[in-house]
């Protein structure tokens, strides 16, 4: 009995602590609006994708976060509008978030291929949570070993959070490289549950860039003649600061046409810090000359959480670009993830 109530109480404030913290993508530049607003019209055309994550499924206590989005881009005013929907479900306290934004982004063209965009997403946050099964530190009598009173009586608070919130973000892209910086939250709204407690959601900044690498193209026999095959590499970043926590991706995608392969490692394994080796990330996909892309990832936790113990995580998007006849607007941002 006191070892549940333990493992009880702890897990409840490693939620609680979790959950403060944003959810990691390990597909970021596949979701291009919650990685910064500035990439909304980035492709230059229509553009329309969904992600889903499902984290640590071998836990008793499951993880899933879900984003959709579609944004356009208007060459009359040279801007960018989009609309994202994401949220997050937690089984333990039975908690979700739900999050629906609209982005607004201005291009600037400074050369034929090289562009600045600035964007800024306007949002209204829902947070819902059920403490029927938690267990505080107050309930724990550790002399004797036993809980005092049932699961969730001793919580007072309000289990429904309504805020506003806002992003920001700028980004570069050229013909082979980019460039970008986010700083998500900027209204900070309140996360706390409990009556007697204010905590507010930290400012999340975000610094991502890369570079991608043509190689020499290939043949595809499409039983008729040949045909040239893309191929290439793109290396990224993306490094992400909320609160106390840090944390860096970095990784390579190769684009042998229309396959897509890639590996990333999320960690920040420094001698001065505690040392945050989290996992390594393998991508497959799929590009399809009509806009159509698919792309499943995997997680495998090199942390001492374990493969076994967390099952690793699950990840699976899936995009479309609306494609124009018009081969002057047939130009997009050279991002990682199936190039756009």
């Amino acid at each position: 009995m006191k070892r549940l109530a333990f493992v009880l109480s702890v897990s409840f404030f490693l939620i609680a602590g979790a959950r403060a913290q944003d959810i990691q993508y390990s597909q970021y530049y596949a979701n291009p609006i919650y990685l910064n607003p500035a990439s909304v019209g980035s492709t230059g055309m229509s553009r329309v994708g969904v992600n889903f994550r499902n984290q640590w499924p071998s836990l008793d206590q499951t993880f899933l976060a879900y984003t959709a989005y579609y944004d356009q881009y208007f060459d009359q005013i040279n801007s960018g509008i989009g609309l994202i929907i994401q949220g997050s479900s937690e089984s333990f306290t039975q908690t979700q978030l739900f999050e629906i934004g609209l982005a607004y982004s201005y291009r600037l063209q400074l050369s034929e291929k090289d562009f600045i965009q600035a964007g800024i997403q306007a949002s209204f946050v829902s947070r819902d949570a059920l403490f029927d099964r938690v267990i505080l530190g107050t309930q724990l009598d550790i002399d004797r070993g036993v809980i005092l009173g049932q699961p969730g009586e001793a919580f007072e608070g309000d289990s429904q959070i309504r805020s506003a919130d806002a992003h920001a973000g700028l980004m570069y892209y050229g013909e082979k490289a980019w460039f970008g910086v986010a700083a998500a939250h900027l209204l900070q709204p309140e996360i706390s549950y409990l009556v007697d407690n204010s905590n507010q959601l930290p400012i999340k900044y975000s610094l991502h860039g890369g570079y991608r690498f043509n190689l020499a193209p290939g043949d595809i026999n499409d039983y008729f003649n040949n045909v040239d095959q893309e191929r290439s590499v793109a290396i990224g970043f993306n490094y992400k600061h909320q609160g106390q926590f840090s944390q860096l991706d970095i990784g390579a995608e190769f684009f042998f046409e229309p396959l897509v392969l890639g590996v990333w490692y999320r960690g920040l394994p420094t001698k001065y810090e505690l040392p945050n080796n989290e996992s390594v990330v393998s991508l497959i996909g799929i590009s399809f000359d009509s806009g159509l892309e698919l792309g499943y990832s995997y997680d495998f936790p090199i942390s001492k959480l374990g493969l076994n113990a967390s099952g690793g995580a699950h990840e699976i998007s899936v995009r479309y670009v609306f494609s124009s006849k018009d081969p002057r607007k047939r130009y997009f941002a050279p991002l990682p993830s199936f190039r756009y």
